[in-house]
């Protein structure tokens, strides 16, 4: 009996294995590679192809061979995308490449393959720690930036509204938010459990004028309590706001359907 398998879910580390022993079965430069195959690309093409689909985004540091076999590819691999409706985007310097819905210039809508979820509160504090602290980092002139989950945590508990006064749980939230940015991909695990290195993908994937509307909302919410407009900002992080960063000013992340 067999059974379909969801290639749009996070792909356990097993499959690794498994793509090394089909490497070692497969001729990458054949295109027909079951009968009856009709596909258009080579094996590592289509390998491209399908890790940019399940995953967030890929980079030259993560999925070397993938982003190798995009980079010299990149027409038809952009082309294939385009048929789904979506669109390639890459940075090359930083060597990290993602996907984003395709937008209509007439407004209409697309089918798409992807929807916006939003980060958290907590998610998003922790995003734009990590995006200062890389910059910060390569400016100095570190090759690669690491951090402490402890200093992660600090920095989101220095955001809590002064009526705050569930700490416990507020830790807790914090917590969850950085293993759910690993989760992402945005923080690689660096040996310790509590040392993580920040992924390149950061800066390109939390752009500035988000970042901006993003630190001048958190700053409004760190200082006295808030009147007027001021008040509608810190909504964003409230603690009765349970669902987090969910409007305009939310930190997106496209996910499969």
């Amino acid at each position: 009996m067999s059974a379909e398998i969801d290639l749009t879910e996070d792909a356990p580390v097993v499959d690794e294995v498994v793509d090394e022993v089909v490497d070692d079965l497969i001729d990458e430069r054949s295109v027909s590679l079951w009968e009856g195959d009709e596909g258009g690309l080579e094996y590592g093409q289509r390998h491209a192809l399908v890790t940019l689909l399940k995953q967030r985004f890929i980079s030259g540091r993560t999925h070397p061979r993938d982003w190798r076999v995009l980079v010299e590819n990149e027409r038809v691999i952009r082309g294939r995308l385009n048929d789904l409706f979506l669109d390639l985007q890459i940075d090359r310097e930083r060597e990290v490449a993602w996907k984003r819905q395709a937008s209509s210039e007439t407004g209409s809508r697309f089918p798409t393959l992807l929807y916006d979820a939003a980060w958290s509160r907590e998610e998003t504090l922790v995003l734009v720690h990590l995006r200062d602290r890389l910059r910060a980092g390569l400016a100095g002139g570190d090759a690669r930036v690491f951090i402490d989950r402890d200093d992660i945590v600090d920095h989101v508990a220095s955001f809590r509204p002064p009526h705050a006064t569930d700490a416990s749980g507020d830790e807790k939230r914090a917590r969850n938010a950085v293993l759910s940015v690993v989760k992402a991909g945005l923080l690689i695990p660096a040996g310790a459990d509590d040392r993580f290195e920040i992924s390149e993908a950061v800066e390109p994937l939390l752009p500035l004028e988000l970042l901006a509307e993003l630190l001048a909302a958190l700053q409004r919410a760190n200082g006295t309590a808030p009147t007027g407009e001021d008040e509608a900002d810190t909504e964003l992080f409230d603690d009765a706001t349970e669902g987090g960063a969910t409007g305009e000013r939310a930190a997106t992340q496209e996910e499969p359907a």
